[in-house]
């Protein structure tokens, strides 16, 4: 049993955190700094924005203080699973398209990185089918990351 619980841990996942709020100057600023004030760091993030809201997407090190401190904020947010794929240079990126392109797995967005450990790069991706992708990705030679890698 142990055993299960440590694999289904090194597996887990990278999750994404999507926060809605108003489109105004500033509020991504103050998002990641109450995350970075409880030692909480941003490692990829993306933004879509309207007129009058936006949707901030971030990656984070540490989920659980994330859901926290969102909580206690009574910040709104919506987590979702996420394939990260480390690329060794830059020229990884249209070989990982093409394996997914090849598996007819739909890409529904992707977005880099800000940093990770041991400064490799890493694309997140929001895919059709995550567990196909993974598997081939992995086939390829490719490295597709748990939450385990970019936690500390």
């Amino acid at each position: 049993m142990a055993r299960a619980v440590l694999k289904s841990r090194n597996s887990e996942p990278v999750k994404q955190f999507s926060v809605f709020t108003e489109n105004k100057v500033g509020r991504l600023l103050d998002v990641v700094t109450i995350l970075a004030d409880r030692n909480v760091h941003t490692l990829a993030l993306t933004v879509l924005d309207t007129i009058d809201s936006s949707i901030l997407r971030l990656i984070v090190d540490d989920p659980e203080a994330t859901r926290q401190i969102f909580h206690e904020q009574g910040i709104m947010y919506v987590e979702t699973d996420l394939l990260a794929v480390e690329l060794q240079a830059a020229t990884d990126l249209p070989p990982v398209l093409k394996a997914l392109l090849q598996a007819e797995i739909n890409i529904h967005y992707t977005y880099a990185f800000v940093c990770r450990p041991h400064d490799r790069s890493a694309l997140a991706m929001h895919l059709e089918d995550t567990e196909i992708a993974t598997q081939v990705l992995i086939q390829s030679g490719f490295k597709v990351l748990t939450q385990r890698d970019i936690s500390r």
